[in-house]
């Protein structure tokens, strides 16, 4: 019979058709979907001929210039991966493009297989209010995944190259169903035939180990409470030489009595006067880096703010210091004496119609 015949496609036809017409006719005469049907034996025999013979092309050639003949062609019964489990008219039937799924389980694992970042580690550290102001160093000891030792991150060890026992070094498994034979690539030495290297025994093939280490952190100056701070690569090790995380430090910084921070500025509130206020004084107060020297200027009303340059909290980022923020409260003195009772009596009538006025609005922000 012609090979054409045989597959039911005309003498023009291309390779793709050719395969397409064989893989349907191979699904439906193949002797695992027919036990015991020899005439169906027979058929998928002619078939598989015809295929193997036009599907070369130098045999197509030779066959179709009659040098060829449909006798002579040669057949191969043997097919890697050719599984015929799903059925003849089943929608996932195996076909020809079955023998490639070791290839792509393969680019699987290797994908698997691929390194994995490190994870981040998180920790907290607490400061005194003068350990945030001026910058500290802390010592923490620090228990992560790192590179095992063994294997320097690599998961396996180097051995002498030798013939793999489970397939005998041919690199194939092979299994025989009814009358076909399958092969796939050895897992065990990847279809080489040979062992180079073996697993780790110290970190199970991951190339990571737990391990604990003393490490010593810098504090930048002026970091303020609930702030972050990063150190790089002192996180867990990836697995198969992956990127290493990092660690995050969560600051707790503890609470002045005197200075409340907002920002990089701290606010503080001083008692003065009637009289500095009233006149106007130069006056002390408190800083965080010791003592200020304030302008009072005439007329201050209580409440007021002023702002000295310079003096609050030092920018972790760039160095740049904020301000010290002082509100001012008139305080009266408890005791008066005839003599200061008097004098604020004079006060009060030379100055009454200004009272009655409501006059006595607040003067400007000092920027000392």
């Amino acid at each position: 019979m012609d090979l054409y015949e045989l597959l039911g496609i005309g003498r023009g036809a291309t390779l793709i058709e050719i395969k397409r017409s064989y893989k349907r006719l191979a699904r439906k005469y193949h002797p695992d979907i027919n036990p015991g049907d020899n005439a169906a034996e027979a058929r998928f025999k002619e078939i598989t001929r015809a295929y193997e013979t036009l599907s070369d092309p130098d045999r197509r050639l030779r066959y179709d210039a009659g040098s060829l003949s449909a006798v002579s062609a040669s057949v191969s019964f043997e097919f890697e991966g050719f599984d015929f489990s799903g059925g003849v008219h089943h929608a996932d039937a195996p076909t020809f493009g079955d023998l490639f799924a070791e290839v792509f389980s393969q680019r699987q694992d290797t994908h698997a297989a691929e390194p994995a970042q490190g994870s981040d580690l998180h920790a907290s550290v607490s400061l005194t209010f003068d350990e945030a102001m001026r910058g500290t160093q802390r010592q923490m000891t620090l228990t992560r995944r790192d590179t095992c030792q063994s294997c320097r991150g690599a998961g396996a060890l180097k051995i002498a190259e030798a013939r793999c026992q489970r397939c005998q070094g041919t690199g194939l498994l092979r299994s025989r169903r009814g009358s076909m034979v399958f092969s796939k690539s050895c897992d065990s030495c990847g279809g080489s035939g040979r062992l180079q290297q073996t697993a780790c025994g110290r970190c199970g093939g991951s190339g990571v180990e737990m391990r604990s280490e003393m490490i010593t952190v810098g504090i930048p100056a002026g970091v303020s409470n609930g702030s972050r701070i990063r150190v790089p690569e002192k996180g867990n090790v990836g697995e198969r030489r992956g990127r290493v995380g990092d660690l995050y430090l969560a600051i707790q910084v503890e609470p002045h009595d005197t200075f409340v921070r907002e920002g990089d500025d701290f606010h503080i509130t001083v008692p003065i006067g009637v009289h500095e206020a009233a006149l106007g004084a130069k006056i002390d107060v408190p800083a965080p880096d010791g003592v200020a020297r304030l302008r009072v200027p005439p007329g201050t009303q209580t409440g007021q703010r002023f702002h000295i340059r310079a003096r609050g909290a030092p920018s972790p980022r760039g160095g740049e210091r904020g301000d010290l923020v002082v509100e001012v409260r008139i305080v009266l003195p408890k005791v008066l004496d005839e003599r200061s009772k008097e004098l604020l009596r004079e006060f009060g009538r030379i100055n009454e119609e200004h009272f009655r006025r409501g006059a006595g609005e607040r003067s400007p922000r000092d920027d000392t």
